[in-house]
């Protein structure tokens, strides 16, 4: 009889876990999340527009008015990098120079101590219309108006669509910025150069070739090990890249 009872508690037990490893299933593939089979963290339950169950450092777990906020400094960086992107992307094609050293070679009867004090008191007057705005519309915009919308195209389409070509404008400018630092060349000059050989031009035979190796490797592998570990353990814990 003990035996039996040994062998009806391992089986309930085992159908706990697989009940528990079901519903992660498919609570994670209920959305898209960031990679596959994703269980995202409790406080990004998909309410916001664009959320994927990515912040690995917990920046949005402790308040939500908090989490709104960064996602209005997220949108306020995707502008400014989206502006940036086809800035570069600009002076490269038209052969203005390196973009990189633009700033040190403006033009400008004022010198460089006066032209950072303008600099600095008009962002600060910027930022205080941005703050405001956001207090009143919890919302950003160009100034004083929030939400800047002139064309009538305001839509939870195309404020995702502006939400993810943010993202991808500062991921590029990442990667202009690198290819700046490793290779001394510009987007289309890099752009060129790969084009014409690929096998022999690209991150992994650069400068930074074994670096960028072992990164895409771990960045492959460790996600999939965890989700494996907690499938195999029928637990639900979240991927927790950085331990807090």
């Amino acid at each position: 009889m003990a035996a039996v009872a040994a062998l009806q508690s391992r089986v309930a037990l085992a159908s706990r876990r697989a009940g528990r490893t079901s519903s992660v299933r498919v609570s994670a593939a209920a959305r898209p999340t960031w990679y596959p089979g994703a269980n995202p963290p409790k406080h990004l339950d998909g309410t916001l527009l664009g959320d994927y169950g990515f912040d690995p450092l917990r920046l949005g777990s402790k308040d939500k008015d908090v989490l709104k906020y960064y996602r209005e400094a997220e949108l306020t960086n995707g502008r400014w990098a989206m502006a940036a992107v086809a800035g570069i992307l600009f002076t490269d094609l038209v052969g203005l120079g390196n973009w990189w050293e633009a700033g040190a070679n403006v033009q400008s009867t004022f010198d460089l101590k006066t032209l950072i004090v303008i600099e600095i008191a008009t962002f600060a007057v910027l930022e205080g219309f941005r703050v405001k705005a956001y207090e009143k519309t919890g919302e950003t915009g160009l100034g004083p108006f929030a939400p800047f919308d002139p064309l009538n195209m305001r839509s939870d389409e195309t404020r995702l669509k502006e939400l993810k070509n943010g993202r991808l404008a500062m991921i590029a400018f990442l990667g202009f910025s690198s290819q700046a630092a490793v290779q001394g060349l510009g987007p289309i000059e890099c752009l060129q150069k790969h084009l014409a050989d690929p096998g022999h031009n690209n991150i992994f035979t650069s400068g930074v070739g074994a670096e960028a190796t072992v990164a895409v490797i771990v960045l492959s592998i460790v996600p999939a090990i965890i989700e494996s570990k907690n499938r195999l353990e029928g637990t639900d814990d979240e991927f927790r890249p950085i331990p807090w």
